[in-house]
Formats: C-alpha cells, structure tokens, sequence
C-alpha cells in the first residue's frame, strides 16, 4: 500500500516542472497519499527540509517556469556520508516511495539511493537537452527549442538590417538536440554539435559558397561541440573570411525560463500522473516517459547510460534546407 511518497526536483531546471509537481501531488491526494515535498533537491533530502504538499501548494503553477521546489545540484549527495543521510530522511519519515523531477544526474543519484531503501523510486525526465532514452520529449525540451528559435527570429531581423554573420550559441554541453531542431526551425545556415562529424575547413568552403544575395546568415553552435564555442567559431570564420560582418550571441539560460508549452504542460502533466500510478501499480526504479504518445517505463540505468544519436533524417534536412 502506498499512503505516502517523498517528491523533489533535482539538476538544472526546466519550464514544466510545475506541471509535473501540480500532476504529482493532485493524483497522489486523489487517491488518498499523502506527498512531502523535499526542498533543493538532494539537498533537501539530505538535510531534511521538506513541506507537506497540499492541493492549495499547487494552486497556479502548471504556467509557471522554474520549479517551487526550488533545485540543486548536490555535490553531498555524492558522499557516502550525503547519501547515508538521504536514506535516513527517506526512513524517517516512512515514505512507501519517491519520485524524482531530473536528468542523467538526478537518475544515476536514485540508483545509488535504491541500494540502500527498500522503497520504490520513479523518475520524470526533466531536462532541457532532451538526451534520455526512454522518452520522445523530455520536460522542458520543447519550450527550450520554441525559446531559442523565437531569440534567432529576432537576432535575423537585425542580421538582415546590416548584412552580418551571427554566431548563435544554444545549451547542450553533451547533446545537440536544442541546435538541431532550433536550426532547422529558424532557418539556419549552418549547425555545428557534438553529434554530427565536421572541420572548420568544410564550414568555411561553405561559407565562401552563400549566395551574396542572402542578407543574413545564422550559425547555430552547440556549447558542447568540438569547434570550442560560438567565439572560436566566429574567430576562425572572420580570419578566413574577412569581408562578412561578424556578431556573436550566446543565448545562455534564457533557455531555462519563460512559461512552459501547451505541449510541455500536457506532457508534463501526463509523466507525472503516470508515476503516482506506477508506484500503485508496484512499478520501481523506472523513468515514465512518452515514446509515439503512449506511456513507456525505462529502467534507471538503461536510461541513463544511453546518449541519444540525432536523427538521420533530421541530419539530412538541415543540410539541405541550409544550402
């Protein structure tokens, strides 16, 4: 019998995760469980700062950024002392299950949390990079994409105004999920990721190739990718190419913020009302996602060990559309 659950969101935030928490807490109350809401993450389960959720906690957040659970990244967690305190909370307070609001980081910290409760883990894939297997769309992926593509609609006009280059640099340390898709719906003329094989040589032998016509150029950079960042990007293009106009925009954590999608608040929802229902189900140590709009349950470590490949087609359609 579940009567009570722990709930906390951990790792970077992303636009949904009160759609999440809203959808956790109102199910959980629909059938009778009580919800305590940790605070800050990890952290707050190490240190036991909690609040007791009520259907007034979450009353006007499913349109809300951010998360009200506040967030961290725990670097205690990754103790044996952090973590030995985190499974003491979780006794204290004899919770029959927890869900988790995260990423890579959040899930691998609930395997190593698993082996020492007995009590069964779910997890909502939360995240903005979209690079968790197990799911089509992570929480707050598409607000993040809808987010950067709105950000080049408005750096084009002033790239056409002045016939200049611009360097976009977009999140995705180790995915380039948010460039691909942003790239392709703004009209990019380049996209460099970690995921896609190139040389600055073959960017600037397309770069000599632009039609002189073409007012504007975007080149849409993934943090994470090998060339070293939107500046070196810029630097090397400007050194080959030094009649173009050369401006550089990284757009940074504006793609954490802003008001979630419908899309996001519909899945977001969706995730977190199947994860109540999956720890009643007796379901455990699982992510809930949504893979061709059904509900999917992914194992931790499978999720978690897997880094997501770019669509091929995808692939192919930028580098046409870019030509």
């Amino acid at each position: 019998m579940i009567k009570k659950i722990g709930l906390l969101t951990s790792g970077g935030d992303s636009p949904g995760m009160n759609a999440c928490i809203r959808a956790v807490v109102r199910t959980a109350l629909y059938n009778k469980i009580k919800v305590i809401g940790f605070t800050r993450g990890y952290e707050g389960l190490i240190d036991n700062n909690f609040i007791e959720m009520k259907r007034e906690s979450v009353s006007g957040i499913i349109q809300r950024g951010g998360t009200i659970l506040k967030t961290a990244r725990s670097e205690r967690f990754k103790t044996k002392e952090g973590i030995f305190k985190a499974a003491g909370t979780v006794k204290k307070h004899n919770l029959d299950g927890i869900v988790i609001i995260g990423g890579d980081g959040s899930f691998k910290g609930a395997i190593e949390l698993s082996k020492l409760i007995k009590i069964p883990i779910m997890g909502c894939a939360g995240t903005i990079d979209n690079d968790l297997v197990g799911t089509d769309f992570t929480i707050g992926y598409d607000t993040a994409i809808n987010t950067v593509v709105e950000a080049i609609d408005k750096i084009r006009d002033t790239a056409e105004s002045h016939d200049r280059v611009f360097v976009i640099e977009v999140m995705g340390r180790d995915a380039g999920l948010i460039a691909l898709r942003s790239a392709i719906a703004s009209g990019a003329e380049a996209l460099l990721v970690p995921e896609m094989k190139h040389d600055m040589d073959s960017l600037i032998a397309k770069i000599k190739k632009w039609r002189s016509s073409k007012s504007s150029k975007i080149i849409v950079v993934a943090e994470g990718d090998e060339s070293g960042g939107a500046y070196k990007v810029a630097e090397i293009v400007k050194k080959h190419c030094p009649e173009f106009d050369m401006r550089v925009s990284i757009l940074g954590h504006i793609q954490r913020g802003g008001n979630p999608t419908c899309m996001e608040r519909v899945n977001a929802s969706m995730v977190g009302f199947n994860a109540v229902k999956a720890l009643m189900a007796g379901h455990k140590n699982e992510m809930v996602g949504i893979v061709n709009k059904q509900i999917t349950y992914t194992p931790f470590e499978k999720a978690v060990k897997h880094i997501q490949k770019l669509n091929k087609d995808l692939e192919e359609l930028i580098e046409v559309l870019s030509s």
